[in-house]
């Protein structure tokens, strides 16, 4: 079988696993949110915490939830990394430094999972299960929640409840990352990942000599990393290491973890506003996106454009043999479109066009199908934007799912859409002009002052901002400069938005909802699909594109 068709095969494979589990996964998302009933483990968590899971929120308290939460998450974690060298299961590593302390804890809360640092030479067990595994479950639920809330927002009527957000984190929680989770451990054991808490083993080498190498909870890590869309790795290989990933079924199989829940959630948004043809208009927007870019990346690696990649047959540098060109293109665009950012090969060893097409990917605000929670806000928030153009051309107000689209709701998107290019590029631009952190450009002499370590620093940034914390290899972001700027970058692109989606979400659930007249645009049709592919795409050029020409443009057109 040749390379090319096992890699369409696979992506066939995908697309048919994601269509079978689409309706039941979103139609049972959408009863746990609806139900007014809660499980008794969860009345437990409730008083553990003094929560009042009835009490209705409007949108301030709604938010103050969201971050008080991540406020803490953030603080438990960074003492958790700094008392590592004294806590048991340790193994023997020492405490992490605050730079480097601040910038994990503040990655795995805003569920980017941006890692400066080696797994398996840094983390004990108890950090990397008592504190990541945990925050990948609990942020991944908090944008869920946020997304639920949004959504409330159009089906309320005059009353600016969004429902309780303690509710909304413990459920999604308990009843759909936890249950999920069991399974696809128990499929990764099943296929050869490591599930254990053993100690540091020094392993013999082939070629002579060792090196060592240690165990940990990984399978249940690894899990929850993928369909949490979080991404970060138990070991510094991520998805690449055959301890996390090993073979070809359970790479397909963690593709199918990153999609699963984003796509189903456009199900469970069109159930929950009693129209699940505008959940079928909002896949279908992802689908298109998400399909055009896998296509357009196997193509852009088989090609493998270049004097070097055509010398040697295939662009399989920095790719794993077990996975090919064809599973390695497939990931890199479900974790790059997504918030995940895991990789199971090197991107920065992608061609000029794939590492462009990585960028882009994190540059429409990975919303095709994006993070749980974030993919689904991030597309309505378009959506609103895609209808206020539409009532400029025509002359309307415009209307969303029975809601007006006003001054407020409308400043508002635009507030949503601005902040993570005016941190992508901010940051970007002063790490350009600062010695120290151009100094960690790691091939300064052969490519580091030209267009590919532009493309180095622009993804660190675009990857951070985006919660999605993938890297370009090459970049030593290991240093107080680019862990505090990472980790600000992290925190704001995070949260920032959420004010804004909670903001809008409280504005939209006052309003009266508006009857449907002939005059109104048909958001379910496949013309405002159309249109909303249009929108994004002509948005993100706008805003990206000279940033993109001086880096993987101006690489492979070089």
């Amino acid at each position: 079988m040749s390379p090319v068709l096992a890699g369409v095969l696979q992506l066939i494979a995908l697309t048919a696993a994601l269509a079978l589990a689409y309706r039941p996964l979103g139609d049972y998302m959408a009863a746990v949110y609806s139900s007014p009933k809660h499980l008794r483990a969860e009345k437990v968590i409730y008083r553990c915490i003094g929560a009042n899971a009835d009490a209705q929120m409007r949108w301030p308290a709604y938010l103050r939830g969201v971050l008080a939460f991540s406020v803490v998450g953030v603080l438990l974690l960074y003492l958790l990394q700094r008392l590592q060298g004294g806590m048991p299961l340790s193994l023997g590593f020492a405490s992490i430094s605050p730079d480097q302390a601040f910038n994990t804890a503040a990655s795995f809360v805003a569920n980017t999972n941006w890692q400066s640092y080696s797994g398996e030479q840094a983390m004990g067990h108890v950090v990397q299960t008592a504190g990541l595994a945990v925050q990948n479950f609990v942020s991944a639920a908090t944008g869920m929640a946020v997304a639920i809330a949004l959504v409330r927002g159009f089906t309320r009527s005059r009353t600016g409840d969004l429902g309780n957000f303690w509710a909304d984190l413990v459920r999604g929680t308990v009843r759909v990352l936890v249950p999920i989770a069991v399974i696809g451990a128990v499929v990764l054991v099943a296929c050869g990942a490591i599930q254990n808490f053993s100690g540091i083993h020094e392993v013999g080498q082939f070629m002579g000599g060792s090196q060592q190498t240690n165990g940990g909870a990984v399978a249940s890590q690894e899990v929850i990393k993928e369909l949490g869309t979080n991404g970060g790795g138990y070991f510094n290989a991520n998805s690449a290491h055959p301890f996390e990933n090993p073979g070809a079924f359970t790479n397909l199989f963690e593709v199918f973890l990153i999609l699963v829940i984003p796509f189903a959630m456009t199900r469970t948004f069109g159930k929950l506003v009693g129209n699940v043809k505008q959940g079928y208009a909002v896949l279908a927007t992802m689908g298109i996106i998400w399909l055009g870019f896998t296509a357009l990346m196997l193509w852009t690696e088989f090609a493998h454009g270049g004097p070097a990649l055509q010398a040697a047959g295939a662009a399989m540098e920095g790719k794993e043999t077990r996975f090919g060109v064809g599973g390695s293109s497939i990931f890199s665009v479900a974790t790059t479109l997504t918030s995940t950012g895991a990789v199971d090969s090197f991107h920065s060893s992608f061609t000029a066009f794939g590492g462009g097409i990585q960028l882009l990917g994190m540059m429409l605000g990975e919303i095709a199908p994006g993070g749980v929670g974030s993919g689904l806000y991030g597309m309505l928030v378009m959506a609103i934007i895609a209808v206020f153009i539409a009532g400029l051309m025509v002359g309307r107000t415009p209307e969303y799912l029975g809601k007006k689209i006003g001054t407020r709701e409308i400043k508002l998107a635009a507030c949503y859409i601005l902040i993570t290019p005016t941190l992508v590029l901010g940051f970007t631009a002063a790490s350009m002009v600062l010695p120290d952190a151009l100094g960690s450009m790691l091939n300064t002499k052969a490519l580091g002052a030209g267009s590919h370590g532009f493309s180095e620093v622009l993804y660190a940034f675009t990857s951070g901002a985006n919660n999605n914390g993938s890297a370009f290899g090459g970049l030593n972001a290991n240093t107080p400069w680019y862990n505090t700027t990472i980790g600000l970058a992290m925190l704001l692109g995070r949260f920032l938005p959420m004010v804004f989606v909670l903001a809008l979400a409280g504005s939209l659930a006052e309003q009266k909802p508006i009857p449907e007249t002939a005059g109104t645009l048909r958001t379910e049709k496949p013309l405002f699909a159309g249109l909303l592919v249009g929108t994004i795409l002509i948005i993100t050029g706008l805003t990206y594109f000279p940033a993109l020409a001086l880096g993987p443009l101006a690489e492979g057109l070089s």
